[in-house]
């Protein structure tokens, strides 16, 4: 067994994400390619332990946010092709050429300047050039009929400009996970990307990849699957929303660990932590855990969360602190220093989901694995046993 440091630490099964990759693609038009969402570090599970198991499961493509991300994997060994979905500055048209790194275009000031470096440099960048349909975020705008024909002009300026190769088009799906409004708004989006590619067709201007469904796309339109589709979230086994969640068999990728550092009995009418914004009612018996907002446990889950210890819920009491929590553990038996305490995840058939802690913070389970902080190893597991550990700090 691989050692790492047992203080908190977050626990990628392997396994779970192999299985999720297998029921994104059954559930995927098969003329479909999939291109994996590993942006943000692989959501805060590992960008390069993610990314060579979904090679060994099959994936495509990858997507990522910025240069640096797509470098990293370059530089991991990943050889397959990469999508950079935001910003690059034009003057790196070099190494996204040779490096084989396609970018997102999303108007033509921006496409222009890259191309233009791309001649400068004597070299060709592949493209994907981006239609804002409804999330008004980037993109060539086409919710207008007056802005979409100046729209339509300029993506086929660009794609005949020389430096560029325009290889793929693609829109992004703003509330594919709601019911109702959210699904008539994202056929609308649906129908306007469609036109768009349509009109430049027309123009003669055609793309080897066509893309526009997220997670909730793929799991909830599949007429809209394309060449190509981008799943994110629900590759770590987590849905986009409620209302998606039992479109697919998903198991949860991640869960996040710590140990009991100290076991105190206190007697009434102690306060707790700083601020005192608990104090004792009677006797108690509580465990300090060393995790806090530094290593992305939120502080607003003070007073209003639990923890599992032993398979029973041992709830935060006082302000969660940088690097230090305190739990109620009065109730809960044979609680002993150094043992495991399970922060999300299963503990002795007991589970405590990571949506759990985002409702409570009235925010979504995304943010929560992003925020794990960088001093917690992720330990990767295969078949139950660890097969490495990423120490961030190492």
């Amino acid at each position: 067994m691989q050692e790492f440091l047992r203080r908190t630490w977050a626990s990628i099964n392997l396994d779970a994400l192999n299985k999720n990759f297998c029921a994104i693609r059954n559930a995927t038009n098969p003329c479909a390619k999939i291109m994996s969402v590993i942006k943000a570090d692989a959501y805060g599970h590992g960008a390069l332990p993610v990314a060579n198991e979904l090679i060994s499961a099959g994936t495509d493509w990858f997507a990522v946010s910025n240069l640096d991300e797509a470098l990293q994997l370059r530089r991991g060994g990943v050889e397959i092709p990469i999508l950079i979905l935001g910003y690059t500055p034009p003057e790196f048209a070099k190494t996204l050429a040779l490096n084989d790194i396609s970018q997102a275009v999303f108007n033509m000031e921006y496409g222009e300047l890259l191309a233009k470096n791309a001649v400068d440099n004597c070299v060709e960048v592949n493209v994907h050039i981006k239609i804002d349909t409804g999330m008004s975020r980037i993109g060539f705008s086409y919710q207008d009929n007056v802005l979409n024909s100046s729209s339509i002009d300029e993506i086929e300026t660009l794609c005949r400009t020389h430096g560029l190769y325009s290889e793929g088009v693609f829109t992004h799906l703003a509330r594919a996970d709601e019911p109702m409004d959210g699904e008539v708004f994202t056929r609308v989006q649906f129908d306007l990307f469609l036109d768009a590619i349509s009109r430049l067709e027309n123009r003669g201007i055609h793309f080897d990849y066509r893309h526009c469904c997220n997670s909730a796309g793929i799991e909830m339109f599949p007429e809209m699957h394309l060449d190509m589709v981008r799943p994110g979230i629900i590759l770590y086994g987590l849905s986009p929303s409620d209302f998606t969640k039992t479109a697919l068999d998903l198991s949860p990728v991640m869960e996040l660990k710590t140990v009991v550092s100290m076991l105190k009995n206190i007697p009434a009418q102690t306060p707790i932590s700083y601020g005192g914004t608990f104090v004792s009612p009677k006797d108690m018996t509580i465990a300090t855990v060393p995790i806090g907002y530094a290593d992305g446990y939120c502080r607003r889950l003070s007073n209003n969360a639990f923890m599992l210890v032993n398979g029973e819920v041992a709830p935060i009491i006082g302000r969660v602190c940088m690097d230090q929590t305190v739990l109620d553990v009065s109730d809960i038996a044979n609680v002993e220093n150094g043992m495991t305490v399970t922060v999300f995840g299963t503990d002795n058939g007991q589970t405590l989901f990571v949506d759990d802690l985002a409702l409570r913070l009235d925010t979504i389970n995304y943010e929560l694995v992003c925020a794990i902080g960088m001093r917690v190893p992720r330990v990767y597991t295969k078949g139950d046993e660890i097969i490495s550990v990423i120490d961030y700090l190492d």
